[in-house]
């Protein structure tokens, strides 16, 4: 039943809307994930959930999505905009300076989960070597979108549990080249010339990125503002559209992830003045995606086999994940990082991805794999993915309570803050501290805070925010926050003869850092101006500013006139208090 109305998949497209626009908003309600949300939902719709009763109760065939066809090209659209939107939040040299993360801890993870994963597939089930290879490469990788996507809701993607499963989650969609030409060589049998073919698919994969990168360089700028000039909407969106797919196309043709092509798009559009317009325009489309992917994963779930092999369903399951959380916290730690961003890093990391099921179908098809071996394996694929929020939240309390007993003292090591630079220090995390977090979490710009209430700190970390027990009054202090790496110093203590300390050991130490702090009154603010502070706002001008706006926007003053009135009132205190 796909031609209702002569509209293809138009019940399959009314259901997931129905479960977007109103049972996962009623379940998020009930504090229960998004991501959860959507994946019981296509546990529900799916051909093993309500599908099963069809035959009893014909009624319930409205209800249920049998096909996974069609909805599945649905859902890989959600994981293409996703890292689309990721790569419109970072810069070439944003990642240049995650490349230790990237290519030695992301590599690393990749190599020794598939040689685990694939060693008790064949000594453990007695699978040949080629199909433990591909079993251990392809569930040695992890799921993108559920990852990212509850980083994201957590507001963690700038704190270094973020970039650090961001950089493995980088990795490991490099990783899928060669991964898809062993799957093609161990269909084709071809025992010869492996490495001479595996070198060249990767040459073609490089030139292929490479071709992009250029041609986006010359031609993505002129582009966007030719579609702008027009001032039209829907011009705009389609341009969008073309560079975000075309990019995707190119990738995929290649033989790499659609993603990755999509990625790339997105870190060339950031670089432009465009990147905010084009941001807004997507994140709708990403989220709603995301969404039918995730029901998509929940559709594969037959809960007849998870029944009749609960024990071992629930044992793979269990080992995948606590294998692939032992790698990635060892790796994490002997990267120098803490104890609870590593611990929390496996475990978020620790089930199966997206593209296992790509790896699954593809040997299915290839005879690789015996159909109930790949049934199976879906099983546990699909399962990981759904207990995920489960785990992450888990680990996130585990995490905490490791973070709970550290936090009581100096600053442990600076690499437990990972690969960290360009990110902004904020010496007193009180309420003004709070509020600027917030911020630069909403913008996904990383930061380290310093307070010396130590509950708060216990508070904030429970959290996943990168707040650390310790006196930012003192230099040395603050230089284990890696502030010679630091883009700002934000100085929000209330204490007025700290900040005044603060701002004159800093600037002596750093000259060219920007200093920005909050001062008690225009008193206090010439202080920190000749102390050397590069911005400072006087807490009772600033409150006197706001109120005026609120008074002017009242007379009914059209609003950008109140901003530039109110502006022009502010810079010129700021001018009185320099002079």
């Amino acid at each position: 039943m796909h031609d209702e109305l002569g509209i293809p998949y138009l019940r399959e497209a009314m259901l997931l809307l129905v479960a977007a626009g109103i049972v996962v908003p009623l379940l998020h309600r009930l504090r229960v994930s998004p991501v959860l949300g959507y994946l019981l939902v296509g546990c529900l719709i799916g051909p093993f959930g309500l599908g099963l009763l069809v035959a009893d109760i014909p009624a319930l065939a409205m209800l249920s999505i049998s096909d996974l066809h069609g909805v599945r090209h649905v859902a890989e659209l959600g994981v293409v905009f996703l890292l689309f939107v990721i790569g419109l939040d970072l810069s070439f040299q944003r990642l240049w300076s995650m490349r230790r993360q990237v290519f030695g801890l992301g590599s690393l993870q990749v190599l020794l989960s598939a040689l685990l994963i694939g060693a008790v597939a064949h000594h453990g089930f007695g699978c040949s070597a080629e199909a433990a290879t591909l079993l251990g490469a392809s569930f040695a990788l992890s799921s993108t979108a559920i990852v990212m996507q509850l980083l994201a809701e957590r507001r963690q993607l700038g704190t270094p549990l973020g970039r650090t499963t961001f950089s493995i989650l980088l990795l490991q969609d490099l990783a899928v080249v060669p991964i898809l030409f062993l799957v093609g060589v161990f269909g084709a049998q071809q025992g010869a010339g492996i490495g001479s073919s595996l070198l060249l698919a990767l040459v073609k994969a490089l030139a292929v990125m490479a071709g992009i990168y250029v041609v986006g360089r010359l031609a993505l700028r002129p582009l966007m503002r030719s579609v702008a000039r027009a001032r039209s909407p829907e011009m705009f969106m389609a341009a969008i559209l073309l560079v975000a797919l075309g990019s995707a196309a190119l990738t995929g043709t290649a033989g790499l992830s659609m993603a990755l092509g999509a990625f790339l798009a997105g870190l060339l559009l950031a670089e432009t003045e465009f990147r905010h317009e084009i941001e807004v325009n997507v994140v709708p489309f990403k989220g709603l995606l995301l969404g039918v992917f995730f029901v998509s994963v929940g559709m594969v779930i037959d809960v007849r086999i998870v029944l009749a092999n609960a024990l071992p369903v629930l044992a793979a399951v269990g080992g995948l994940i606590a294998a692939k959380a032992l790698v990635i916290a060892l790796l994490c730690r002997a990267f120098g990082l803490s104890r609870a961003v590593s611990l929390e890093a496996g475990l978020l990391l620790g089930q199966a991805g997206e593209f296992a099921f790509v790896v699954l179908a593809l040997a299915n098809r290839m005879s690789l794999l015996e159909p109930r071996v790949v049934q199976f394996m879906l099983i546990v694929a699909g399962i990981s993915m759904l207990v995920t929020p489960l785990v992450a939240l888990l680990a996130r309390r585990w995490a905490a309570r490791i973070d709970q007993r550290a936090s009581v003292g100096a600053l442990a090591d600076p690499g437990e803050l990972g690969e960290i630079d360009g990110h902004v220090v904020i010496a007193g995390f009180g309420r003004v501290g709070h509020a600027l977090a917030r911020v630069l979490d909403d913008e996904q710009l990383s930061y380290v805070a310093l307070d010396l209430d130590a509950d708060q700190v216990a508070r904030s970390r429970a959290k996943g925010r990168p707040v650390y027990y310790g006196d930012a009054s003192r230099l040395d202090m603050l230089q284990r926050t890696r502030l010679d790496q630091a883009r700002a110093l934000v100085v929000t203590m209330d204490s007025a003869s700290a900040a005044d300390h603060i701002v004159r050991a800093v600037r002596e130490f750093a000259p060219d850092l920007p200093i920005y702090a909050r001062a008690r009154d225009a008193a206090h603010a010439r202080r920190l101006l000749q102390r050397g502070a590069s911005e400072v706002v006087p807490e009772t001008v600033e409150a006197s500013l706001q109120l005026a706006a609120r008074v002017l926007a009242g007379t009914g003053m059209p609003e950008d006139v109140v901003e530039q009135r109110i502006q022009k009132e502010r810079d010129a205190e700021l001018q009185r208090l320099r002079d």
